[in-house]
């Protein structure tokens, strides 16, 4: 057995074993573990800014793109922000014992459907250091033990954030195994991870590009809750109020071009396009946004470049915005069944029907209604944070917080029953 296979089992022997203790600790004690990463984030925000120069240093070194080194790069402002991401999931209401639903059969027992942790989650994630933080104070606040492993180009982050998290366990009691951050930067970790580390792994949980999220579906030997890329849309309709097309539009892909929830795709509906894309389109270009055109679109907007068939299968990460004129609303639900990823799309209208026909015709993780898909977002939400944005179908969809890092059982009390034969 070579010294890396025989490091990962063990940790994920320790994770297996911190899982059980964290299932039985109690709320109060997990509130506190979160209370103190959030003031230990701040205490630390100089040595995680230090650990962070290093690793832009390198970055830029190797000559990655400025959207990746924007997902990498932190500033005292993202390290607050962290704070207050970890802050907000210790105020979430404990998921774990919610009694989900109580019945009784005609048998006579009294059956409970009840939270529980999943046990131990393998998070597998690129270039963004505080996910390091989110997924430790997500893992913990649903009772999951976590095993961390971040992308190379973070690595130096993301161990300066683990030492403060392995403070703030210390300081509430709890196993310094419930959150792991995987050391080294051999990429063969990843396959031992995606092994299941001989059934110690309940669910793993992919968070970067198509690359890395294809490798963990095919590879993976324990359940995996997909994040696949946001290639989303927003979608002009007729009736759109033009302010509310340009506030929206502009923010949808300009706030933050690297965030999974940036709109990578403007379909505008044909009947209104004159009336609403020039407009439009100057905002963005303004902005400093390229736009690439079909020919309806680079009619009405010289300006665009012109769009190719790959440029409705990309996902930027850039101030870039394909642009597309649709016949009609039937004709923008059909481009996002053939191109999109089933993260984020929305519609700008003042068509209640139009509105109601989009958000059911469209089978995406999250349909908005006259608001930016920037909104695709855990702490937006409501969730206090997110380990990602799920496009699975099943058990977890859309915004994964807390709450849907659980499962559940079935608590049963009878009185001496016995079933017939």
């Amino acid at each position: 057995m070579s010294d890396l296979r025989a490091e990962m089992l063990d940790m994920g022997r320790r994770a297996r074993a911190a899982a059980a203790a964290l299932a039985q600790a109690s709320a109060d004690r997990r509130t506190a573990a979160l209370t103190a990463l959030a003031q230990g984030l701040t205490r630390a925000a100089p040595v995680i800014l230090d650990a962070n120069a290093r690793d832009v240093a390198a970055a830029r070194a190797a000559g990655l793109s400025e959207a990746l080194i924007d997902r990498l790069a932190l500033n005292p402002a993202r390290v607050e922000g962290m704070t207050q991401a970890v802050a907000a999931i210790a105020a979430v209401p404990d998921p774990l014992g919610v009694e989900l639903a109580r019945w009784t059969p005609a048998n006579g027992l009294d059956i409970a459907r009840v939270r529980t942790p999943i046990g131990v989650l393998g998070v597998i994630y690129e270039s963004r250091p505080n996910v390091t933080a989110d997924a430790a104070a997500l893992s913990l606040r649903s009772g999951n033990a976590a095993i961390l492993r971040c992308g190379s180009d973070c690595l130096q982050s993301s161990l300066a954030i683990a030492d403060v998290i392995r403070d703030a366990l210390a300081a509430a009691d709890l196993p310094a195994d419930a959150v792991q951050v995987i050391a080294t930067p051999d990429r063969d970790a990843v396959g031992h991870l995606l092994n299941g580390l001989e059934g110690t792994v309940d669910l793993l949980i992919p968070r970067g590009g198509k690359s890395l999220v294809a490798r963990v579906q095919a590879e993976a030997k324990a359940p995996v809750l997909g994040h696949l890329e946001g290639l989303c849309h927003t979608y002009l309709h007729p009736s759109a109020d033009l302010d509310v097309a340009r506030r929206v539009v502009l923010n949808a892909k300009m706030r933050r071009v690297s965030v999974c929830g940036a709109t990578e795709t403007l379909l505008v509906d044909r009947a209104g396009a004159e009336r609403l894309l020039p407009p439009v389109a100057a905002d963005l270009i303004a902005a400093g946004c390229e736009l690439r055109g079909d020919p309806p679109a680079r009619a009405l907007v010289p300006a665009m470049t012109e769009a190719v068939e790959t440029d409705w299968t990309t996902e930027y990460l850039a101030p870039i915005l394909s642009v597309r004129v649709v016949d009609d609303l039937d004709a923008a639900v059909d481009h996002i069944r053939r191109y999109g990823s089933g993260h984020t799309e929305a519609i700008i209208t003042t068509d209640p029907e139009a509105a109601e026909r989009f958000t059911t015709a469209v089978d995406s993780a999250i349909v908005l209604v006259n608001a930016s898909t920037q909104f695709a977002d855990g702490g937006e939400f409501g969730f206090g944070g997110e380990i990602g944005i799920s496009t699975s179908r099943l058990h977890a969809r859309g915004p994964v917080g807390a709450e849907q890092l659980t499962t559940y059982k079935y608590v049963v009390h009878g009185q001496g029953q016995t079933r017939p034969g």
